[in-house]
């Protein structure tokens, strides 16, 4: 039975019952994630303030960015919020996809949150190390794919983009294959968050693809037509997809060049990790590759830069994730950041039009 925060007043006034309604709850569900981005964007920003939760610049970046220094972060706190708000309110809440989903981006929240406050408000320049991120983002990752495969009898087999008939089944194997999707669309988020806009842009227009294919995974005429694979249920998570869209917009009014407020690893890792887990559940885990494109070009620019240099002593890049590379080169920070979210634009068209070239 269909639960949210508001259907009591469907339920008993007949003037709510759009709010039965997947698509109208879709609808505000953006429009609650930005009100609800307007009223607490100012306060949040003040009381980061208040806490010193300021930004501090590396010297060996690029010099531009010593501007930066003191802006404050962790606004991914506002990010959070202005999701699990409106997915509280307009999402069914006996629907165990939106509780997976909204498990996976609070917990990683909070491993990022975790990093933050101890380097920007206890002034710790270490944080929590490597091992201990990847430690709990995998603990995180693991509990949330066994809890679908195991739990919720989800499907092992792989949807191929292009390839309409090819599904092959990876059994138990699946199980680290999700978890690798999620810590690694999680990281290579957290990557990408180096300029002013540039992460939440691409983050938006990935929820919003994922919102039309978590829609289409739930309805069993849409799959059935498009030949995509049918998760019942899976619809509800396009009222949460809806929320990360309205979320990402709300923030990226503060975080617009030049930026107010970053997101932090409280936002970058919440926001990297809910896309993949949306990706395990609708199951369109290989067109994240497509549609995050630009998260797999920034993570791959660090693997190369690094592998490089260890292996050859070379650089590939003059500074990596590959942004900084075009902004070594003299590339504006602005047009940069318009030019990734282009990209991105182009790239989520391509992900959608899979529905047809099969």
């Amino acid at each position: 039975m269909l639960y949210h925060l508001l259907y009591p007043l469907a339920a008993d006034f007949r003037i709510f019952n759009v709010f039965k309604y997947l698509t109208f709850r879709t609808i505000y569900a953006v429009i609650t994630a930005l009100v609800v981005s307007f009223i607490l964007g100012p306060w949040v920003i003040r009381k980061l303030e208040a806490l010193q939760a300021r930004q501090v610049i590396r010297t060996d970046g690029p010099e531009s960015h010593l501007k930066k220094s003191g802006t404050p972060t962790m606004g991914g706190i506002l990010i959070l919020a202005s999701i699990v708000i409106p997915t509280l309110l307009w999402a069914d809440l006996t629907n165990r996809y939106v509780w997976t989903t909204l498990f996976v981006i609070l917990g990683y929240g909070l491993i990022g949150f975790t990093d933050d406050y101890k380097k920007v408000v206890e002034k710790d320049t270490k944080g929590l190390s490597p091992r201990q991120k990847m430690f709990w983002q995998m603990l995180i990752a693991g509990g949330a794919v066994c809890f679908l495969v195991l739990v919720a009898g989800m499907s092992t087999e792989l949807s191929v983009p292009f390839f309409k008939r090819l599904h092959p089944d990876l059994s138990y194997l699946y199980i680290p294959f999700g978890m690798l999707v999620v810590v690694g669309a999680s990281n290579a988020v957290n990557l990408t968050d180096g300029l002013d806009g540039l992460a939440i842009g691409p983050v938006a227009i990935n929820a919003a693809t994922f919102l039309l294919f978590a829609y289409i995974a739930g309805n069993a005429k849409l799959s059935s037509y498009l030949q995509t694979p049918y998760v019942p249920g899976a619809g509800e998570l396009a009222v949460l997809c809806g929320a990360m869209v309205g979320a990402g917009i709300g923030f990226l009014w503060y975080n617009a060049y030049p930026a107010e407020v970053f997101m932090g690893d409280v936002g970058s890792l919440s926001l990297g990790g809910g896309l993949g887990i949306l990706a395990v559940i609708t199951k369109q885990e290989m067109l994240l590759v497509i549609v995050g494109g630009i998260f797999v070009v920034e993570a791959l620019s660090v693997i190369f830069q690094v592998g490089s240099y260890k292996y050859r002593g070379k650089r590939i890049f003059r500074m990596a994730p590959i942004h900084h590379h075009f902004e070594l080169k003299g590339v504006a920070e602005p047009k940069i950041i318009v030019r990734f979210w282009i990209i991105t634009i182009i790239l989520a068209l391509v992900a959608i039009s899979t529905l047809k070239l099969r």
